[in-house]
């Protein structure tokens, strides 16, 4: 990814918020030349990934073991040349685009075990269902037992031990001032607070 060094994502805090606000990947594996994406939600857990993909995907049947990269993208936004302040002064602006990325790579590994769908399943379901629900979150268990076997059985859980990690936040952090806080501003009247909190106070 490339990443001039003012728009270079470090903060490791913000780098784990926005893939855990943003889960849904974009996964991409090279296999025979040529790229096999899907898209997965999944849980950065510690140094590891963890999902599950539907039995009839080939992913787990042509990529088991080999490097694959997960992409996550936070809000983003087409930025105008209009908000600048100081576009009235010099015109020298152009359009521009604001976003947050963040690319985890590492060996994507397969387990077909029910142990380990049923951990996988379990971890994603407390996650999900706790964070949007609370306590009237659904549980496996309010299922029939003979409907999440074969709902397991059409499943194959991964997990991934994420080696390399590349973020960028591009923010208008090379913007004077009275520009980087005007775009915050048409963030928050656009509805897209994510953005503008990611964008914060430079002050």
């Amino acid at each position: 990814m490339y990443t001039p060094t003012h728009f270079a994502e470090t903060d490791d805090a913000e780098i784990r918020r926005i893939v855990a606000a943003y889960p849904l990947a974009s996964c991409v594996v090279a296999v025979d030349g040529a790229y096999v994406v899907n898209h997965i939600p999944v849980l950065w857990v510690e140094d590891r990934l963890i999902g599950h993909v539907a039995l009839n995907n080939d992913l787990h049947r042509i990529a088991d073991g080999m490097d694959a990269v997960f992409i996550f993208r936070a809000e983003d936004s087409y930025i105008s040349p209009n908000w600048y302040p100081t576009k009235a002064e010099t015109h020298r602006h152009v359009p521009t685009w604001n976003y947050s990325a963040v690319n985890l790579h590492g060996r994507l590994d397969f387990d077909h075990t029910r142990k380990a769908k049923l951990a996988v399943v379990g971890q994603l379901t407390k996650h999900f269902e706790g964070a949007l629900n609370g306590d009237e979150a659904w549980k496996m268990r309010d299922a029939p037992r003979d409907y999440m076997d074969g709902m397991l059985d059409n499943i194959v859980a991964f997990s991934v031990d994420v080696a390399r990690v590349e973020a960028k936040s591009k923010l208008s952090q090379n913007r004077e001032s009275r520009d980087y806080d005007a775009v915050r501003d048409q963030m928050h009247a656009q509805g897209k607070h994510d953005l503008a909190r990611r964008m914060g106070d430079r002050s």
